[in-house]
């Protein structure tokens, strides 16, 4: 019988890691690009002014994990589409994810009870969606917000179904979804009494709506609503609006055609790009079909945001309980997307010539 001889395996080097994250560079790794554009410490002053007891008289007690690493680890889970307890799983077990996050093999990890606890202070004080207008100022002063048009449109976000009786579906749609279960506290916690389901194209969803304005140039997501599944994309058309939209166009799909969005664009003064719609008894004229496509070209580049969301970042999902904590993550979500955009657009020498 033949011996055959095979690479040696097991025996560690001094510098197998330095090995492997040049070759994760090579390959492409977009944890060490994001690093190089970004940094993260442009958040720590908010973070800490909102999270940290300033009251605080000595230094007795454990010592908080350090806030930018904990917000970076909140990036990670939205990215890769993670749990808490996944996330932390990763960051033991993945060379990139340690040093994205500053991490050391002999270094603590936070558990995913750390991880959890530390979202759900930024979600119940609001930092978020400051954390998210903060880097919209930054991406401001890189002259990135370019407003020459805003693309309207909105995507679901899937929460996971509920097992409730009929009779338990029927007080959750009337509102009084609170009412249930107040007798079993543990069993109510889980529950979810916010999300909604809806129908779209034959298609039925269950969750979230992720309404975003987005910049049309540089494509970034520069403001957005969180509302349940049922609510139509138009209705939160005043909350996407702002004073700074005047004089641009506003592109959006058929959705968008009602009487009241017309008042709403026109009070912000926009140029009407909406997709005309047709009805059974007034068909699109053949004019109004031709305007439709040469609005989709520039309409569809919303599309490239959401596609993003889908496929780079593992999909639009949340796995909390409740309106406000699907708040908290669709925020991270939208922040996330920009991170990663702005990274994109500093590698490839986007815009350049701005």
């Amino acid at each position: 019988m033949i011996k055959h001889n095979y690479k040696s395996q097991g025996n560690k080097g001094l510098f197998d890691e330095q090995y492997t994250i040049e070759r994760l560079s090579e390959i492409g790794n977009p944890l060490e690009r994001i690093r190089k554009v970004i940094d993260f410490e442009l958040f720590r002053n908010l973070i800490e002014e909102k999270l940290l007891n300033k009251d605080k008289k000595n230094n007795a007690g454990a010592k908080p994990y350090d806030v930018i690493m904990m917000f970076k680890i909140l990036i990670l889970q939205r990215y890769y589409g993670l749990g808490d307890k996944q996330v932390e799983y990763q960051i033991l077990d993945r060379l990139s994810f340690k040093k994205f996050l500053g991490l050391e093999s002999g270094d603590k990890v936070p558990d995913e009870k750390t991880i959890w606890l530390f979202r759900e202070n930024l979600t119940k004080k609001g930092v978020i969606e400051l954390l998210f207008k903060q880097f919209i100022g930054f991406l401001e002063s890189k002259n990135l917000i370019f407003n020459e048009g805003k693309l309207i449109d909105a995507s679901f976000t899937v929460a996971p179904r509920q097992r409730n009786t009929r009779e338990e579906n029927e007080k959750i749609k009337k509102g009084e979804g609170n009412d249930l279960w107040n007798d079993q506290p543990n069993k109510k916690k889980h529950k979810e009494i916010d999300a909604r389901w809806t129908k779209k194209n034959g298609e039925k969803y269950y969750g979230y709506k992720n309404h975003t304005k987005v910049d049309t140039k540089s494509k970034f997501i520069d403001k957005y609503a969180v509302t349940d599944a049922s609510v139509h994309d138009s209705q939160p058309l005043n909350d996407l609006l702002t004073e700074k939209d005047k004089g641009q166009d506003l592109h959006a799909d058929s959705a968008y055609t009602g009487e009241d969005q017309k008042k709403m664009i026109n009070k912000y003064e926009m140029n009407n790009k909406v997709h005309e719609k047709g009805y059974r008894n007034n068909p699109l004229t053949d004019e109004q079909k031709k305007q439709n496509r040469e609005k989709s070209r520039i309409r569809a580049r919303v599309e490239h945001v959401f596609g993003f969301m889908e496929q780079s970042m593992n999909g639009l999902i949340v796995k909390s309980v409740g309106i406000d904590r699907a708040k908290g993550i669709i925020g991270l979500i939208n922040l996330t997307y920009n991170l990663f955009r702005y990274e994109q657009v500093v590698r490839l020498n986007i815009f350049q010539s701005k």
